[in-house]
């Protein structure tokens, strides 16, 4: 019996997650290809407040 009191502990330490895999993890080749796409996407963006829509007859004076 006492010897199951000294081996149960180890046993259930050895049942722990050894590596360092985090939920969401990425590995450095993944980042690098995330950050390119970044990149890429701010690359190709337009300023939203550099755009205008202009509809016709809304930008004419209007009469009073």
């Amino acid at each position: 019996m006492r010897a199951v009191m000294i081996l149960l502990p180890l046993l259930l330490a050895g049942c722990g997650s050894g590596g360092s895999d985090t939920p969401g993890a990425v590995t450095p080749g993944e980042a690098q290809a995330l950050n390119d796409a970044a990149a890429m996407l701010d690359a190709n963006s337009v300023d939203a407040n550099a755009a205008t829509i202009e509809v016709e007859g809304e930008n004419e004076a209007q009469p009073q």
